[in-house]
């Protein structure tokens, strides 16, 4: 029952989300003021990040790489872009997910709610910062998300239990750790890595990480990302494009490929997070 109210939440956070977007998109069209990027190009960005998102790379960093080495949106509204545009296919991931993986109910509702609290929050900072602070900001949150994808790789955290649920400390634990990083994800920093490392630190399941991290996401991006729309801190062109195909990249993940041999992968995504950081930090030093 409380799994069917939590997917109930999410799918009216979505809504409320998905009219403010759509509505304020129809509205710039119309007075010509869409950003001059290739819609096909942005698409592309959408559909490869979402596809990889959905097999458990994140998409964030990956995005911000993409759109910041190619040119196709500015730096100063990519934290609001990141978190309009995945919106709607972070959701389909949770649902796919979170009705396959058995989770305790109470860990996931409590979970859930606590990064969408500390998002709600996360964001209204976030969207008044100038150019400079997120440059500064989103170069320092690459380097924090590359950090942890390599303790992963390396095997320098922990590998997890077999647990579904929590109780007593530990749920105190990870309601205030899911918090903190749905604040974080307001500027930049994935939420999939450091989450998963959450989880596993807390002695769960590594499949378990999967239906939180994807259902925080879930929960936490409609509010923020309906944040950043009415403040106007994000590309419309860029939100509506990754929106678009990448629904269809999570789609095919999800139920044709499903699984691959991602370690490869993994590694070419920390250089490219990397460069980016770089690329980021040096881009302050032009607005000074």
């Amino acid at each position: 029952m409380l799994i069917k109210a939590v997917l109930g939440v999410m799918l009216a956070l979505t809504v409320y989300f998905a009219v403010v977007f759509f509505i304020d998109y129809a509205k710039a069209s119309k007075d010509g003021k869409l950003e001059s990027s290739n819609f096909f190009a942005l698409g592309a960005v959408g559909f490869i990040t979402n596809f990889f998102d959905t097999l458990g790379i994140g998409s964030f960093a990956p995005t911000t790489a993409l759109l910041k080495n190619f040119k196709l949106s500015a730096d100063r509204t990519i934290p609001g872009t990141l978190n309009v545009s995945c919106t709607i296919p972070v959701v389909v991931e949770a649902l796919i997910f979170i009705t396959v993986i058995k989770v305790e109910p109470v860990t996931l509702f409590t979970m859930l709610a606590a990064a969408t609290v500390g998002a709600y929050f996360g964001a209204g900072f976030v969207s008044k910062l100038d150019e400079r602070k997120v440059q500064v900001g989103m170069g320092s949150a690459l380097l924090v998300v590359v950090l942890i994808m390599l303790a992963g790789q390396l095997g320098l955290m922990p590998v997890g239990g077999a647990e579904i649920g929590l109780a007593g400390g530990k749920l105190v634990a990870a309601i205030i750790g899911n918090l903190i990083l749905g604040a974080l994800m307001t500027l930049g920093i994935g939420l999939y890595a450091p989450c998963m490392a959450l989880v596993f630190a807390l002695g769960m399941s590594a499949k378990v990480a999967f239906p939180i991290m994807m259902g925080s996401c879930a929960f936490l991006m409609p509010v923020a990302a309906a944040k950043f729309v009415k403040e106007g801190a994000y590309d419309r062109k860029a939100s509506m494009a990754i929106t678009v195909f990448g629904v269809v990249g999570v789609l095919i993940a999800a139920y044709i490929v499903k699984e691959l041999p991602l370690n490869i992968l993994k590694w070419l995504v920390d250089i490219v997070i990397v460069y980016t950081a770089i690329m980021m930090f040096r881009s302050t030093g032009k607005n000074k």
